[in-house]
């Protein structure tokens, strides 16, 4: 649907509300996992990255300046990549948990090509 007008009431659209749902998401699956001494460091990790991407996308919204938007949206783009690793990390620890890494592997690097857009279309952007 690439020529068509995007639904504002579409929540795959609005950004504050999907990386709020995924930070849900990461609470979620990282309460499936056992706690085992390989793995409590894992989700104490995974659940700062996976939850921070809300938070930085939501001061990225509230910025004062260009420069501080893009500098957030920058942090929300390396939380998104850092979730990445996090989720490599438990598949590997927790092979029967794969799938579900894999299905919130997929949303935090389509958040990392989200990310990276809206930084290079703000910094080409003429104010």
């Amino acid at each position: 649907m690439p020529n068509q007008a995007q639904n504002p009431n579409d929540k795959r659209y609005d950004l504050e509300e999907r990386t709020q749902i995924f930070g849900e998401a990461i609470i979620e699956f990282v309460k499936t996992l056992p706690m085992t001494p390989i793995i409590m460091p894992l989700i104490n990790q995974i659940v700062r990255s996976g939850t921070s991407i809300g938070a930085n996308y939501m001061e990225a919204d509230g910025a004062e300046s260009k420069k501080d938007f893009v500098h957030k949206i920058g942090i929300c783009k390396k939380e998104s990549k850092e979730t990445l690793h996090w989720l490599r990390m438990i598949a590997k620890a927790v092979p029967e948990k794969k799938d579900g890494c894999r299905f919130l592997w997929k949303e935090a690097h389509e958040f990392t090509l989200i990310f990276s857009s809206i930084i290079k279309k703000a910094q080409t952007k003429r104010v």
